[in-house]
Formats: structure tokens, sequence, C-alpha cells
């Protein structure tokens, strides 16, 4: 596979780490990447290098520029809410079908790896009408589904992997990324989850340092593509 989504149960889980990961692995390969982010909300451009978007531009060793920020991220909202949410604050939306189009040109024109970041999770609304899940559709690439390990992830993950079976999505791999102080280990939340789970992957990720992505688990993930 060339070409993934990386989606989660929820927000502030690893999806953006799980991407930079994958990011530095494939290139310390030596393989072309595009990433991007497409829709960011809490997005601060005096904190910029401090966002998801200018964490993915650092991981593909990109200048933090407006243009490149632009590039990886061109429907940016200020407020720290979901999309449709944040856009009502300050008089917009979210253009689903520019949305849309934008992913289906960078898939066209890709000319290696490419990965592409939603917000949140599977059902965030984006606007009045659509979720993440709509957008996913759309798009129909894999997904790499990032969940968490506290107390209550087993519930949230396995609901999220029976909507995206019953949208005939498929998920190449579940990332259990761990969760600080959570009563629940890392170790029995990924194997209760792959019992569950017949036709993905299941990763247990360890909590690493910000910036630290040289793992045997990253390694693994960017296998798939």
């Amino acid at each position: 596979m060339t070409a993934m989504f990386v989606t989660a149960t929820g927000t502030d889980i690893g999806k953006t780490f799980v991407t930079c990961g994958m990011i530095t692995e494939l290139r310390a390969r030596g393989r072309a990447v595009d990433a991007f982010k497409p829709i960011v909300t809490g997005f601060d451009a005096h904190a910029a290098h401090v966002s998801d978007t200018g964490r993915l531009v650092a991981a593909l060793g990109r200048p933090l520029t407006p243009n490149e920020i632009a590039q990886v991220s061109p429907f940016r909202l200020r407020a720290p809410l979901s999309p449709d949410i944040a856009a009502r604050i300050e008089r917009t939306s979210i253009d689903f079908k520019a949305v849309n189009t934008f992913c289906r040109n960078a898939i066209g024109r890709r000319k290696d790896a490419l990965i592409i970041e939603g917000i949140g999770g599977i059902m965030v609304p984006l606007d009045g009408r659509h979720t993440v899940l709509d957008w996913m559709i759309e798009i129909g690439l894999p997904a790499i589904l990032v969940a968490g390990s506290y107390v209550g992830t087993l519930s949230h993950t396995l609901s999220a992997l029976d909507v995206l079976a019953r949208h005939k999505l498929k998920v190449a791999a579940v990332v259990v990324s761990e969760t600080p102080g959570s009563a629940a280990t890392l170790a029995d939340t990924a194997d209760t989850i792959r019992r569950f789970t017949a036709n993905a992957d299941v990763f247990a990720l360890p909590r690493l340092p910000e910036g630290t992505h040289d793992h045997p688990v990253i390694a693994a993930i960017a296998d798939l593509m």
C-alpha cells in the first residue's frame, strides 16, 4: 500500500505522533513521502511549530513557512474544538467537497508513500452533515486506527472497528498508543483488542519521548506502506 489514512478513536490519542513516526521511518529508508493533515483546529499561526501541522512539516524535513503550512493543512481553524463548532465560531464552514478534492488530487499525484491524517475520532463532525467517517468513505483509503490504552478504550476501539467494517473500509492496523497513568496495561489492552480483531495487525506502541521515532513498532507500522 502506498497511501494510508490515519484516524483514531478520539482526540489527543497519538495520530500525529504515529504519522510523524511513519514519515521519519520511511524517509530513513529512502522513500519519497508526502503527508497532509488537511483539517486542523486549535491552530495558532504564532505557535505553528508546536501544532500538528508544524510537526508534520518538520518530519517531512521542510521549512516551516506559510506556504508549507498551507500545503499540509489547507483548512485551518483557531478554536481547539470539533471542525463544525470551530468553523461556526469563525462564521465559516468546512467545504466537504473541497476537502475530498484536495485529497483525491494528492492521491492522484503521489510519487510514492502518501499519508493523510484525519482529525479527532472517526465520528467527529466536519460540518452540519458530514463526519470524518464520511470523509474516509469518500476517499476510500485503507486506515490505520490509533487508540489509547486508557480504561474504556476497549469499547471505543471495538465500536470504531465495527463501524468501519460496516462501511466496508479496510483497516490495515490498529495502533494502541500507551496512555500515561492508565490502570489498564498496554499489553493487556492490545491483547484484548487483538482477540476481537481478525483482519488487521494490532500494534502496542509504548509512550516515547516527543520527537523519538526510532522504535521497532514504528518500523513495523511503516512496513505497511
